[in-house]
């Protein structure tokens, strides 16, 4: 026989063995479910004979007893209960690992029950653009600042701010943003340009009123390293950002708001940033949905969208 024959042999033999005892293991574990040859051999489609057989095989090939077996009764050895709970695990993995694979191709369709922030209307364009590529899902938005119970209130995924840890939850850090001052270029014409954030204080500032607590965020800054905030007037309030960017837009002050919720106006110019210089926050931008070693392709998809869209540089 030629080296190649003889490895080409060699793996033939190696591939057979590990099927003898993957099948081993099978009626092994279905035999001792069952207490019973010929019960295992019904769920089996095999004759009683043939499972006395292979449990046999697999007693040699292991070198110990898996059975104690009477013309009456049959019953587990020590041996036996220890190699049960192996073989159940195994099988148990690799009944998942199909189950996951399943899924994995599944095509994503169903309700999807989003909870995002208020400030989340303005990822209205990603979510649209989200529907048009995967028709077959149909979103359930619920817009809130409300801290939900994911799994209690029936979410299949939550959009969130900051940091959090549930240990029944999985979290996915879709990105990062940052609070930018903004104003229009009509305001910045008539009113000057602040060159640090104290003279803000003579300026118009739109306050964002935090719906939960009734408090006004406050605008930090950072100089040299170090934290500050400044007493600023509030020349309107809102409890929503999308109003400020209007207001903002419309020349009647400053608004601090996400950087990603003013991309386009930015890139249009219709709103331009100041004292960059003086913002530095970093806020993480989470998903979180059940745990689970199998997640729905929906939320997936999902997840994956938004990472990639809502936040490309961090793609």
């Amino acid at each position: 026989m030629t080296e190649p024959e003889r490895l080409s042999s060699t793996g033939v033999a190696r591939t057979s063995g590990a099927l003898d005892h993957m099948s081993g293991i099978v009626v092994f574990t279905r035999v001792a479910e069952t207490l019973s040859f010929a019960q295992a051999g019904r769920q089996l489609g095999l004759s009683a004979s043939a499972i006395g057989k292979a449990v046999a095989r697999l007693e040699t090939r292991l070198g110990v007893r898996l059975f104690h077996r009477s013309t009456r009764s049959m019953r587990l050895t020590p041996e036996g209960e220890l190699f049960l709970a192996r073989c159940q695990r195994i099988l148990g993995e690799i009944e998942e690992a199909q189950a996951e694979l399943a899924i994995s191709r599944a095509r994503p369709t169903g309700r999807l029950r989003v909870s995002i922030p208020l400030v989340g209307t303005l990822l209205m364009p990603v979510l649209a653009a989200f529907m048009h590529a995967y028709p077959e899902v149909q979103l359930d938005i619920d817009f809130s600042d409300r801290m939900v119970d994911v799994i209690e209130d029936g979410f299949d995924v939550v959009l969130r701010t900051g940091e959090g840890v549930d240990s029944q939850l999985t979290m996915r850090t879709l990105g990062y943003y940052t609070h930018l001052i903004v104003g229009a270029p009509a305001y910045l014409e008539a009113r000057g340009e602040p060159a640090k954030p104290e003279e803000l204080a003579a300026h118009a500032c739109l306050q964002h009123r935090f719906s939960r607590s009734g408090r006004l965020r406050r605008w930090t800054f950072v100089r040299d390293g170090v934290s500050f905030e400044v007493d600023l007037p509030s020349t309107a309030i809102a409890s929503a950002v999308e109003p400020l960017i209007a207001l903002a837009e419309a020349g009647l002050g400053f608004a601090n708001v996400p950087d990603y919720t003013v991309r386009r106006q930015l890139a249009d110019g219709s709103l331009v940033a100041v004292l960059r210089d003086f913002t530095a926050d970093r806020i993480a931008f989470r998903a979180l949905w059940p745990s689970g070693r199998m997640t729905p392709p929906k939320v997936r998809v999902f997840v994956d969208f938004l990472h990639q869209h809502l936040f490309p540089d961090a793609a």
